[in-house]
């Protein structure tokens, strides 16, 4: 059963075609890795998913249900959470209450200054149990924009997973990591998503095959190919596109 499926998607930017006739289908409780080279159209297609943009023409359909054109928060609301290329945590707030900030959504509740948010101990028990689930508890109290690059995106990946949605979207969550902090981000993507359907956008090959199950190749703004991540390492197609670029571990078809 597909829990995401765009049809006839077309985008355009005054006038500047970005994307073609795209058709995703990303089943329930898969890992769906979408990669291309840069300009192909993946993070527009992230846009148009989750409520940032309104396609130009098509259909993008969430859980049976026609989403488009509706936006970011009602999308949220119906069970579809993600994280940015770029961070976008609340800098000048604590790791606890960025995430507190994320349950607090989850639940349908605003924050205003006139609320007591700490008299609200199960509240607090769900952000601090996220915390422990992703080694931040000893930052607690840290500004996020204190935080170190690594911890930083984890935090925001967090976020995006704390409102316990059932498809997070990922747009390039490695993105300026060391390879110690990849390769930390990478167990946590798979620890935290397992048995939720996720969407991630990346351009590390080494990710891509180590965390989805299938993969989507964008080129010039249309789809070139849909597969299994060896059937997609094979496509002859995918290889000329890519002009021998496709790097990744050698052994993932083995």
């Amino acid at each position: 059963m597909n829990i995401l499926e765009t049809q006839g998607l077309y985008h355009d930017f005054s006038g500047l075609k970005v994307l073609f006739d795209v058709n995703l289908q990303v089943e329930a409780g898969e890992r769906h890795a979408i990669i291309g080279p840069n300009g192909a159209g993946k993070t527009t297609l992230f846009n148009l998913i989750t409520g940032t943009y309104k396609p130009s023409r098509g259909k993008i359909v969430f859980k049976e249900k026609d989403i488009t054109g509706e936006g970011p928060w009602k999308i949220l609301r119906q069970g579809m959470g993600r994280s940015f290329q770029i961070t976008s945590t609340f800098d000048r707030m604590t790791a606890f209450q960025n995430i507190r900030l994320a349950v607090l959504s989850t639940r349908g509740i605003r924050f205003n200054l006139f609320r007591k948010v700490d008299s609200m101990p199960d509240i607090t028990e769900e952000a601090e149990e996220i915390l422990r689930r992703i080694n931040l508890d000893s930052d607690r109290d840290t500004l996020a924009g204190n935080l170190s690059y690594g911890k930083h995106r984890s935090l925001e990946i967090s976020m995006a997973l704390a409102t316990n949605p059932d498809l997070v979207m990922l747009d390039e969550p490695t993105a300026g990591m060391s390879k110690d902090e990849t390769h930390y981000a990478v167990e946590l993507i798979r620890r935290l998503t397992e048995g939720k359907t996720t969407v991630v956008i990346e351009h590390d090959m080494d990710v891509v095959f180590s965390l989805a199950d299938r993969i989507t190749v964008l080129h010039h703004g249309t789809i070139l190919a849909t597969g299994e991540p060896c059937d997609v390492r094979d496509n002859q197609a995918v290889k000329d596109a890519y002009l021998g670029e496709m790097g990744g571990e050698e052994d993932v078809c083995y």
